[in-house]
């Protein structure tokens, strides 16, 4: 049946002062005793931060400037998919026309145009392969034409049959093509011409984050009535020692929360405009969802529950990076479809449990839960409490993600290990985690994590103000390396 009760509380009270709600002795003359009170608070919602999962998985460097940018190697290998021709069945040879985009989403395409060429030379040999699934061909390249616009090639085809399937126009996508080798004969000259390594580059800015806590110096002064204990270990029973922990807490977490949902402004946007600053405009950040999002992998349409699912998975990673190791941060509901699918696999007749495996036994009470499976590559499985927290993604209906697909967020897939990656700042190749942060820094300024106090009260003494302020403060960017080998899954 449905669960009814008081569920969970989204709206906790931000008051500084004690109220007729939250002030436990509030003594009333009707009543000829005081109540009974408990000195300390009771944790009802038990740890409440949500910030962990950068710490687990990334690292953090100093930058010092307003644009971080960074190389990522391109493909090794070339391919086109999209290419037409408007020769006929048998044809001992067919000029054919490249119509990839050369920056589309995980393109293997080099740039086609006529300034720039294709990476297709003559007396390369290639595969002709129908993307209908009609047959394919093997030839040599007989000649690149530079001048078209797109690029044009001729293939020979080594069969004598010739083309196995006539095109439907050189403007089409009839065939696939690669590259698998070069055939010269003897005494000619050498390959003409080279090709240069294909680079992406990537760029992101880093946001300032700031927030504040205030009390008054009368408030100070004030009892408090009730110990509290916050999540990183500060007790005490001044109430307003409490709200500035929180305030802390709170802060932390989102240094953690806008690397994950930051997206740049678009041109023309409200935020770019905004007149909370007119003389800039907000520029945004590229965050992890939107990186993964725009130029990572995408999978739709509801979690995983099945081999099947993963042999999908499987594949698309055979097709990127690569990376031996990987590790799932999904919600509850993503966790058990999990370990349903993976108890199947440890049970006989219907619905029985093996005993003596995954340390089962008729004696001990069964653990349905598994932390990871190995299936072509390894992955592990960890909650991430950001996607189970009712207060941030938990729970959210479908339809409300905006990085690319149409429901809620489910998990993340993020490689384990390092990539190399060419550093524009340190001018050399070096090893980074696929996540890592990067702060405005400097020799005289470190902002990392900023916090100072202004005001009269509380020791500051540095203002006429009848308070005490507390300022947060950060400016920083996350850096998705790879993001092609990452995976965002939304139902």
């Amino acid at each position: 049946m449905p669960f009814t009760g008081p569920g969970f509380d989204l709206q906790p009270s931000a008051q500084q002062v004690p109220l007729a709600t939250n002030y436990i002795t509030n003594f009333d003359f009707l009543n000829q005793y005081l109540p009974d009170t408990y000195e300390k608070e009771f944790e009802r919602y038990g740890n409440r931060t949500i910030s962990s999962f950068l710490r687990m998985v990334g690292a953090e460097m100093p930058s010092n400037s307003d644009l971080i940018k960074w190389a990522e190697q391109g493909r090794l290998h070339v391919k086109y998919t999209n290419v037409g021709t408007a020769a006929a069945a048998g044809d001992d040879e067919a000029v054919f026309q490249v119509n990839d985009d050369p920056n589309a989403a995980n393109s293997t395409a080099n740039a086609f145009s006529a300034t720039s060429g294709i990476a297709l030379r003559e007396g390369q040999t290639v595969v002709v392969h129908q993307n209908n699934g009609t047959g394919e061909n093997k030839g040599i390249v007989t000649d690149v034409d530079l001048t078209a616009s797109p690029v044009t090639f001729t293939v020979a085809f080594y069969e004598a049959g010739g083309l196995v399937t006539a095109g439907t126009g050189v403007g089409n996508a009839d065939v696939t093509v690669f590259i698998y080798g070069s055939e010269f004969r003897k005494g000619t000259s050498g390959m003409e011409g080279s090709l240069e390594s294909d680079d992406l580059i990537f760029e992101n800015s880093p946001i300032i984050i700031k927030d504040k806590y205030s009390v008054s110096g009368s408030d100070m002064a004030q009892i408090g009535w009730v110990e509290v204990t916050t999540e990183n270990g500060a007790t005490g029973y001044l109430w307003y020692m409490k709200s500035e922990h929180e305030t802390r807490l709170r802060f932390d977490d989102y240094l953690e929360t806008a690397m994950v949902e930051a997206v740049p402004a678009e041109v023309g946007s409200g935020a770019a405009t905004a007149a909370i600053n007119p003389t800039y405009g907000n520029k945004g950040s590229e965050g992890i969802f939107f990186t993964v999002g725009t130029r990572g992998n995408l999978w739709t349409g509801g979690v995983p529950a099945n081999l099947a699912d993963f042999d999908t998975i499987v594949g698309r990673l055979d097709a990127q990076g690569a990376i031996e190791e990987n590790v799932i941060f999904l919600d509850r509901d993503f966790g058990f479809a999990i370990d349903d699918m993976l108890a199947a696999q440890n049970s006989y007749g219907a619905g029985g449990t093996s005993y003596g495996l995954f340390d089962n036994d008729k004696e001990m009470a069964l653990n349905l839960g598994f932390t990871g499976f190995r299936r072509g590559y390894d992955f592990y499985k960890t909650d991430w409490k950001y996607l189970n927290d009712p207060t941030m993604r938990g729970g959210l209906a479908l339809g409300a993600v905006g990085v690319g697909g149409s429901g809620s967020i489910n998990g993340l897939l993020v490689p384990a290990g390092s990539t190399s990656v060419y550093d524009q700042i340190l001018g050399k190749n070096a090893k980074r985690p696929f996540l890592h942060v990067r702060y405005r820094a400097s020799e005289t300024e470190d902002r990392r994590y900023k916090t100072w106090i202004t005001g009269s009260a509380g020791g500051a003494m540095n203002s006429d103000l009848d308070a005490m302020e507390v300022h947060f403060l950060s400016e920083r960017a996350v850096c998705t390396l790879g993001a092609n080998n990452f995976v965002l899954f939304e139902d």
